[in-house]
C-alpha cells in the first residue's frame, strides 16, 4: 500500500516552531512528528510513502531519506514554492502515485486499520473515500455530512445536517487527479466537489478519533498520547 502525505504547507498556526522547521518536522516528546507518522504507516501496512513537500523540503528529505531507516519505501514530489495546496500538490505528484493510494494530511495521526480502509475502497466500484467520524462538534466544527455510506457534503465551514468531521485520510484513485490543472492551487473540495455530485466519495465511519498537530493544543495533546504510550515506535 501506498501513502501520499501531503507536508508542503507553512503550519503558520505553530508560530515561532515553524520558523527554521516544517510542521512535519516539529518535535514531540524528543523527535520529529514525521517519524511517528512513518512509524505508524509501517506497522500498519504500507510500504511506500509519497512526501509532498514544498516549505523547508531539504530538512524533511534530510531526515527520512529513502525511508530505510523506517522501514519504508519514501520517495518525494517537491512543489518548491509554488503552494499548491493540498489537491494542487496532489496534482504535481500524479506520476508518482499508485493507482489507489492513502492521501494524509502532514499534521494528521489516525490510529486505525489502514489495510481494512483500503480493502473497504477496492471492494467497491467508487473513485474516491474519505474516513469521517461521528465529530457532533467535539474535536472541531463537523464539516462533512453523510448518507448512505457516501459522503454527500464536504466544505470549510459547518453546515445544517453536518455531524461528522474529514479524518484527514483519503483514499484516492490516480485518475481522480486529472479533473485539476497541473500547478494550479487547488484544495481538497475542488477535488472531492464533483465526486460528491457523481456519488464517488464514500464515506467510512470510525469510532476512532484523531490526532493533529497542526494548533499548539493539538501538539499539546498529541505529546500526552506519545508519553502515555499510545503511539508505536
Amino acid at each position: 500500500m501506498q501513502a501520499a502525505i501531503v507536508a508542503g504547507g507553512l503550519g503558520t498556526r505553530l508560530g515561532s516552531l515553524t520558523a527554521r522547521v516544517p510542521k512535519s518536522m516539529v518535535e514531540v516528546q524528543g523527535r520529529p512528528f514525521l517519524g511517528w507518522q512513518l512509524d505508524l504507516l509501517r506497522d500498519h501496512g504500507v510500504t511506500d510513502v509519497l512526501l509532498c513537500v514544498g516549505h523547508l523540503a531539504d530538512v524533511i528529505r534530510g531526515y527520512a531519506g529513502d525511508g530505510s531507516a523506517f522501514g519504508v519505501r519514501v520517495h518525494y514530489s517537491d512543489e518548491a514554492d509554488r503552494r499548491l495546496g493540498t489537491a494542487g500538490a496532489l496534482r504535481w505528484a500524479e506520476s508518482r502515485v499508485a493507482d489507489a493510494f492513502f492521501v494524509l494530511f502532514g499534521d494528521s495521526y489516525l490510529l486505525l486499520d489502514y489495510r481494512a480502509v483500503m480493502e473497504h475502497f477496492l471492494a467497491r466500484d467508487r473513485q474516491a473515500l474519505m474516513v469521517v467520524h461521528r465529530n457532533e462538534g467535539r474535536w472541531g466544527p463537523s464539516d462533512v455530512r453523510t448518507e448512505g455510506g457516501f459522503v454527500t457534503a464536504y466544505a470549510s465551514r459547518s453546515q445544517p445536517g453536518m455531524v461528522h468531521i474529514n479524518m484527514g485520510l483519503s483514499v484516492l484513485r490516480r485518475e481522480t487527479l486529472g479533473t485539476l490543472a497541473l500547478g494550479r492551487p487547488a484544495c481538497l473540495q475542488d477535488l472531492f466537489a464533483p465526486l460528491i455530485a457523481q456519488r464517488q466519495l464514500l464515506a467510512y465511519e470510525t469510532d476512532q478519533r484523531f490526532y493533529e498537530i497542526g494548533s499548539p493544543a493539538g501538539l499539546a495533546e498529541f505529546g500526552r498520547l506519545v508519553a502515555e504510550g499510545g503511539a508505536p515506535r
